[in-house]
């Protein structure tokens, strides 16, 4: 893969991970019954990035970067990113609802790029370098499903 193309997907995978941090946050701040559940959620995604721009910063020079950790579409991830932001500027603006803050969420994970990071982490390892990240995020996955869940709780309680 030619460099520069590849730098870009990473910068731009690591925006999306941010992006959805900011997102997570701002639900934390905005929905104090379920704040610590956003506020993990925003963590893990933070945490996402880091590992992202440290596979960058030790792997990509020497030729054993993890491509699968990435999406494979610049235009994707900026459809996922410019969506992402959009979607911050509108909750600023309006609180979201409980359940509306997990029906956005499940469909951020549901975005190419998450969905192509957690895809990278539920795999087979087929490297030393795989495992090692892959054991790294090993609590942080899964994210659609425990949105989903409690998603769910929600609807219990009411």
């Amino acid at each position: 893969m030619e460099k520069n193309r590849l730098d870009e997907l990473i910068e731009k995978s690591i925006a999306l991970e941010l992006n959805a941090a900011g997102l997570y946050k701002l639900f934390s701040e905005a929905l104090p019954d379920d704040a610590d559940f956003w506020w993990k959620l925003h963590l893990e995604e933070k945490s996402h990035a880091s590992l992202i721009r440290a596979a960058k910063e030790s792997f990509l020079k020497r030729g054993k970067f993890p491509y699968d950790i990435v999406a494979d579409s610049i235009d994707e991830l900026k459809k996922s990113n410019a969506k992402t932001l959009e979607t911050i500027e509108k909750y600023k603006a309006v609180k979201p609802t409980r359940q509306e803050a997990c029906k956005v969420a499940i469909a951020l994970e549901n975005e190419s790029g998450e969905c192509h990071y957690m895809k990278f982490m539920e795999k087979d390892a087929e490297t030393v370098v795989e495992t090692v990240f892959q054991q790294l995020n090993r609590g942080d996955k899964d994210h659609e499903r425990r949105i989903r869940e409690h998603l769910d709780s929600l609807a219990i309680e009411s």
